[in-house]
């Protein structure tokens, strides 16, 4: 059976007009939301971007919010390329294999939007060189691992109250676009930021 539907003109944003009692649909649909499908080209667009291309650039939805409640400024590094060692699989283990690297960093109202001095945020440019040499000189075997010693990196060193990390593999098998590890991380409440 097909739910009653308020006339297209009263249909906004995927919700009807209030509809009271004895009016044209003879119905009372109060304010409940109409279940409408997305449009192709919506479902299509969905679909390459999160779906098809695990690789896809998105901002997160919300920003995470700091100790106070408030949303936190988040410094990013997208798409850190690099090679390494890592893997429990026979042929990972003495050969270098591509690694591909979001993180997201999350600061309280970060002060150099204020002063324009890097020494009051996060420097995206030293999170890169440190997580490029924590490539070369690490000994893990799983990507959960090195996502949390990343993850662990940005909160310790650099001061991040918030991280969140995502590590793929976009070569581990000729049939699968990538495969990967994606961890979220806080500083413990109270705990100190290093000083930079």
């Amino acid at each position: 059976m097909v739910a009653p539907q308020a006339p297209p003109s009263r249909v906004k944003h995927g919700y009807p007009a209030p509809v009271n009692p004895g009016t044209d649909t003879g119905m009372d649909l109060g304010s409940a939301p109409v279940l409408q499908s997305p449009a192709p080209e919506t479902i299509d667009q969905t679909l390459e971007t999160t779906i098809l291309n695990p690789l896809a650039r998105t901002a997160p939805f919300d920003a995470p919010l700091g100790s106070t409640g408030d949303p936190l400024d988040l410094i990013f590094i997208e798409g850190l390329r690099g090679e390494t060692i890592i893997g429990i699989d026979h042929g990972e283990l003495h050969a270098t294999q591509p690694l591909v690297i979001d993180i997201h960093a999350g600061v309280p109202h970060a002060r150099a939007c204020e002063t324009d001095r890097i020494g009051d945020t996060i420097h995206y440019g030293l999170v890169r060189e440190r997580v490029l040499r924590l490539m070369r000189e690490h000994r893990l075997q799983l990507l959960e691992a090195f996502a949390e010693s990343v993850a662990d990196i940005v909160l310790g060193e650099f001061g991040a109250q918030w991280v969140r990390v995502k590590v793929v593999k976009p070569q581990k098998f000729e049939d699968v676009q990538a495969v990967g590890v994606q961890i979220e991380r806080r500083r413990a409440a109270g705990e100190a930021a290093p000083r930079r």
